[in-house]
Formats: C-alpha cells, structure tokens, sequence
C-alpha cells in the first residue's frame, strides 16, 4: 500500500493560517488613539457675562508642536475674536482673547496634531450674554491666521489596500501550490522481486 506523505497537508495548514493572520493584520485599522478634548474654557454650552483673557482646551494627551489652529468666531460666524497664535503645553492649547463685542454665540474651532500624527478638529459653542466693547480683529489678520492651517496630514487608504492584495495573492498561489503538490499522485515503491 503506498504512503502518502503528510507534509503537503501540514504546508497548506500553514500557508492557510499565515494567510489569514497576515490579511487581518493588513486589513486591521490602526489603533484609534487619537487626542480627546477633555474640557475648555469657556465650557462647551456655557453662558459667559463676560469671556476670559483666554480660549483654553484640555486634551487628554500630548499634543504635536506646530500646525495648530485655535480661533474664536463670533456670532455672525467669520468674525475673529482670538488675540494671538495658540500656544501648546504637553495637551493644553491656549490662544489670548481679544474683549468680546456683541452678546451672542460664539464658537471656538480648533485643529490640533495627536502624539500619532493625526489630526484632530471640532468646535466648541458658548454664549456670551452681555455685550463687551471689543472689536474684531481685523480682516488681513483673520485671513492670515487662517492661512497657517495644515493640510491633512492623514495616512491614505490605498497602501492598505495595495498591501491587502499583494498579501492575498502571494498567499493564495502559495496555498495553491501547496494543494496542488498535495493531489499530485505519489511515485510508487517497486515491490521486492519482479
């Protein structure tokens, strides 16, 4: 009776399980720690007399120097009301405010760069419910500190993609051939005498 090597079984084992290990890892999203705003001042939704000298938002880890956009809207939605650049300490972002004008809702928009290199970026309402005697800042200023936003700096999809599909395609001609090496019919012994 002729014997059938079981290695070609044990291969295409393997080669299956490698396959599907390596197509999950690629397929895998990165880990989503992005930064998390924790709280600002003033607080999302809070009703203010009158604002602080400064917008501050607390994020739950380091933040990334450079590329950081902090500014105040007032309530007609493009006037400027930050007083300077923002500044970052470990995950504090902190911008000076100018003295607020008219009562109304204001919104502070922010985009800042997590410790793994992605950005981040949303809003935060407030309400200030006494008019002040400030002024906006002016135009050119606005639209110069706009300027300064980064572009997104966000991984694209398609080197996962590529990956994916080389991934898979080596790993299905290998499982292939393995099968394929596995149905080959196997040589048979010469008996004793002829």
């Amino acid at each position: 009776m002729p014997r059938f090597p079981l290695y070609p079984l044990r291969l295409t084992r393997v080669a299956v399980v490698v396959l599907v290990a390596g197509f999950v890892l690629l397929l895998g999203t990165p880990a989503s720690a992005h930064s998390v705003l924790l709280s600002s001042t003033p607080a999302a939704n809070a009703a203010v007399a009158a604002a602080p000298a400064q917008a501050v938002l607390q994020f739950n880890e380091p933040l990334e120097q450079g590329f950081t956009e902090l500014v105040v809207l007032g309530p007609d939605g493009s006037s400027h009301w930050e007083g300077g650049p923002p500044s970052i300490v470990d995950g504090k972002v902190a911008a000076p405010l100018r003295t607020l004008g008219p009562a109304g809702g204001y919104t502070i928009r922010y985009r800042v760069i997590s410790a793994d290199g992605h950005p981040v970026s949303g809003t935060v309402p407030f309400t200030l419910t006494v008019a002040g005697a400030g002024t906006a800042a002016p135009a050119p200023a606005a639209a110069a500190q706009a300027a300064m936003a980064a572009p997104d700096s966000s991984m694209p999809l398609w080197p996962w993609i590529t990956g994916a599909a080389i991934l898979f395609g080596t790993g299905f001609a290998v499982a292939r051939r393995v099968a394929r090496e596995g149905d080959a019919p196997a040589a048979r012994q010469p008996s004793g005498s002829p």
